[in-house]
Parts: structure tokens; C-alpha cells; sequence
């Protein structure tokens, strides 16, 4: 069995899966788009090249994503996703780069569970948390 979270963005999901391949050391596995599926006829002309279902792998996950119809779109809301690092220089590395052009809810910082923990919500609106496992 294999729980993934699968991540609706508003047109540009494309940008963001290239950021976090950079940010996460990952790589797509796989991406198709509207134009390349039968489902072309039912979204609008100008959605052709926007991804309709994409796999990102990296180290320790895989995070399925797409473009939301134009009629489907809206704020992601009611999860976060979270990853854990093996130390707190890491967690920090992964936050700063993750939050850039974000909105930072929580500087990192060392909290009374852990060496290292912050929250932002990344700039294509992606709410996030990194922490380490490493104790306070």
C-alpha cells in the first residue's frame, strides 16, 4: 500500500513540481497533459499544455499533483504536507529554500520537540511544515 498526497494547483503546476524537483533533489516520474488524454474536448483550448495528472519522487516520498480544471479550481485548503529531515541544518536548508517568495507562519527554529521546526505556506500556495526528528 502507498499514501501520496495529490496536490491541485490553479494552472501552474508545471512551475511548481520544476521548483520542488530543484528544491527536493526529485525527479517526474511521469506527467501527462489535457491535450495528450481524451478528456481535451472538455476543458478549455488554452488548458491543452497544463498537466492532468503528474508523480514526483524524491528522497523518502512521492507527491502526485495536476492542474485543476478552470470550473475545479480554488484555495488549497485543510492539509499540509510535512517532511522530516535527519538533522536540523538540513531542515533549515529545505525551509529556506521551500518558503522562498512564500509566506513564512513560523520562522524555523528550534522548539521544545524538536532541534529544528517551521511552517510557511510556499509560494503557489502550498501549506508546508519541516521538522526534524533530531531533539530539542
Amino acid at each position: 500500500m502507498e499514501f501520496a498526497p495529490y496536490v491541485h494547483f490553479s494552472g501552474n503546476c508545471a512551475e511548481a513540481l520544476a521548483f520542488y524537483v530543484k528544491v527536493l533533489n526529485g525527479k517526474i516520474a511521469f506527467t501527462h497533459t489535457y491535450g495528450d488524454s481524451p478528456m481535451a474536448s472538455m476543458v478549455p483550448a488554452d488548458y491543452a499544455g497544463k498537466i492532468m495528472h503528474a508523480t514526483f519522487d524524491f528522497e523518502g516520498g512521492r507527491l502526485y499533483a495536476c492542474d485543476a480544471p478552470p470550473d475545479r479550481q480554488g484555495k488549497i485548503q485543510g492539509i499540509t504536507l510535512s517532511i522530516g529531515a535527519k538533522d536540523a541544518a538540513e531542515a533549515e536548508k529545505i525551509f529556506n529554500a521551500l518558503s522562498q517568495g512564500g509566506n513564512v507562519t513560523m520562522p524555523f527554529q528550534q522548539t521544545f520537540w524538536s532541534a529544528g521546526f517551521g511552517m510557511f505556506n510556499d509560494r503557489f500556495g502550498v501549506a508546508w511544515m519541516v521538522n526534524t526528528e533530531q531533539a530539542a
